[in-house]
């Protein structure tokens, strides 16, 4: 027996393959340093729906499908107003994914997941509600919405990387979820509602707000050491260290500290990057001495807190945006586990009276 199914194969994949022990993420044969660094989210969303790299010509066709979605998704949500707007946005966007029709393609699901949550940001701020710009690429309208103004192309550049970044990872529990809802013959919407509730849970999706936290309370890189060692003689966890598949590094935070480090926005930007920086060497030489048997390395959410967090994204609304970047994996899933047609069903062993 399996308990939390781990190392166990359900299914084959063409999406993604998590390398756990060499630190290697590849997207459809891709590696997720490339893909970063060159592809908007647009592109990510091709190479999963599509099987491949989109060539200009679908890459625009991509961009307007996304930007008709933000129109639509916004034509739902307006008139319901505060309706959908929980004080929890994960579930003001649960209830926004649950609105989609029966027939609701993935751009669907992707807009509807945007413009739910930029209200969600926009209401946090004070701000009215901004109606979608379709001819914006997805992650430039997604910010405009959000702030009410118009994102710089720094800051743009900033929120592609990230969603590019999280947008597909394996087997994960949320994902999970999504394949089990679509192998009873759900709609999409309904997977997606799946993958989102349960990406809500803290053992999967909570814990960016809580490195930033953590980066308070150290306060300067030279408490750094002095800081870990405390917290781990109490007995208590580094937040955003150690992953359940890795042993290597997370090639996602890799990609992300790079993309801050170019983010050029102000000194306190940086001095936030170089506190990180300290508290992540700090933590990895101390949890490698107490357990050198298995280290423990960054994963995505430590980089995740500093880059939202630089973006302005307040701490409530981290895992609404990284959902807002999964859905189209989720998508995918939904897509690749129709086609298999079986019945996720797994067994328990009794063992009550």
């Amino acid at each position: 027996m399996h308990e939390g199914l781990e190392g166990v194969l359900v299914a084959k994949t063409t999406l993604s393959s998590v390398e756990g022990d060499v630190g290697r993420l590849t997207i459809r044969g891709h590696l997720i340093e490339s893909l970063a660094s060159e592809a908007p989210y647009e592109a990510m969303v091709g190479l999963l729906l599509d099987g491949a790299l989109p060539p200009p010509e679908r890459l625009r066709e991509l961009q307007a499908q996304l930007g008709a979605a933000r129109v639509r998704a916004y034509a739902r949500l307006a008139p319901l107003g505060r309706a959908v707007r929980s004080t929890d946005p994960m579930r003001s966007l649960a209830t926004a994914l649950s609105l989609l029709p029966s027939d609701a393609t993935p751009a669907d699901a992707i807009g509807m997941a945007g413009v739910a949550t930029a209200a969600w940001l926009s209401k946090a701020r004070g701000i009215t509600s901004l109606a979608p710009e379709p001819e914006l690429p997805h992650a430039q309208d997604l910010l405009r919405l959000a702030r009410g103004v118009a994102p710089t192309p720094a800051a743009t550049r900033l929120l592609d990387t990230y969603l590019v970044t999280v947008a597909e990872h394996g087997f994960n529990a949320s994902t999970f979820a999504a394949r089990v809802t679509a192998s009873t013959g759900a709609d999409l919407a309904s997977a997606v509602v799946s993958g989102v509730v349960t990406l809500s849970g803290p053992l999967h999706g909570g814990a960016p707000g809580p490195v930033l936290d953590m980066l308070d309370a150290v306060a300067t890189p030279e408490h750094a050491r002095e800081y870990v060692r405390a917290e781990l003689a109490l007995g208590r966890r580094i937040m955003g260290m150690g992953h359940r598949v890795y042993r290597a590094r997370d090639p996602r935070a890799f990609v992300l500290e790079r993309a801050l480090a170019a983010y050029q926005r102000s000194d306190v930007a940086n001095a936030r990057l170089e506190l990180a920086r300290a508290v992540e060497q700090a933590a990895e030489a101390e949890l490698a001495r107490l357990h050198p048997e298995r280290p423990l390395r960054a994963n995505v959410e430590f980089y995740t807190a500093l880059l939202l967090e630089a973006l302005e994204v307040p701490r409530a609304a981290f895992t609404a945006i990284f959902a807002c970047a999964r859905v189209a994996g989720y998508a995918a899933h939904y897509a690749e586990q129709r086609r298999e047609g079986r019945l996720i069903r797994p067994s328990a062993l009794y063992v009550g009276p």
